[in-house]
């Protein structure tokens, strides 16, 4: 006769079995560490702690910027609303500057989604935009008084957002553009860039504990 407890214990270990298997072999998440993006040695505080910040670090004269430009759009259609995203136009160089100077003299003056594109545009038609009468001129012709041109090229504020925008990249350890940058913490190297933006959102938006 069967030893009825030697019996429920064989059930009980079959029964079990799949649950081992399974939590042996986890299903891998869809991006790895060290491949598809690096965690930051040194974390960087958000500037907004509340939201999850993406931040685009680019120059108008690198054409992997430019290519990159449409993907960024169409994902600002459907960015979570938990989710901020800011672009930077760093200054690695002097003649990186202009460029810089250009993006947030046209935020201030509230044309930038008007002019971004088409600043784009000019420096990949190998337009001189390197100094700011030849700016002031690309900004007239599209409706900007120069005068306030000029003021807002040469703001304290936009001196200020250089200065931060520079220190930001050294601070994230970006060599090269474009650099994408999750709240602070993940650098992502993938070229299927927005997918990891959005792995990444979904992991600093799960639930701690």
């Amino acid at each position: 006769m069967p030893n009825p407890i030697r019996y429920l214990l064989l059930i009980l270990l079959t029964c079990a079995l799949p649950l081992t298997v399974n939590a042996a072999d986890p299903t891998p998440p869809p991006f790895q560490e060290g491949k598809d993006y690096a965690r930051l040695p040194t974390p960087v505080p958000p500037a907004t702690p509340d939201k999850v910040e993406v931040v685009e670090m680019f120059w108008y004269g690198c054409p992997h910027c430019q290519d990159l430009e449409p993907v960024a759009q169409e994902w600002l259609k459907r960015k979570p609303d938990n989710v901020v995203f800011v672009r930077i136009p760093v200054a690695f160089g002097a003649s990186w500057e202009a460029g810089a100077r250009a993006y947030y003299a046209a935020e201030a003056l509230g044309v930038l989604d008007k002019l971004h594109p088409l600043l784009f545009d000019a420096f990949h038609q190998r337009r001189k935009l390197n100094t700011e009468d030849e700016l002031a001129a690309f900004f007239a012709e599209h409706g900007v008084d120069q005068d306030a041109f000029r003021k807002a090229y040469t703001s304290f504020q936009t001196e200020t957002q250089l200065r931060r925008g520079n220190q930001l990249a050294q601070r994230y350890g970006v060599k090269g553009v474009p650099a994408v940058i999750v709240n602070g913490k993940y650098d992502v190297r993938s070229p299927r860039i927005f997918e990891v933006v959005d792995f990444l959102i979904a992991q600093e938006t799960r639930p701690q504990g």
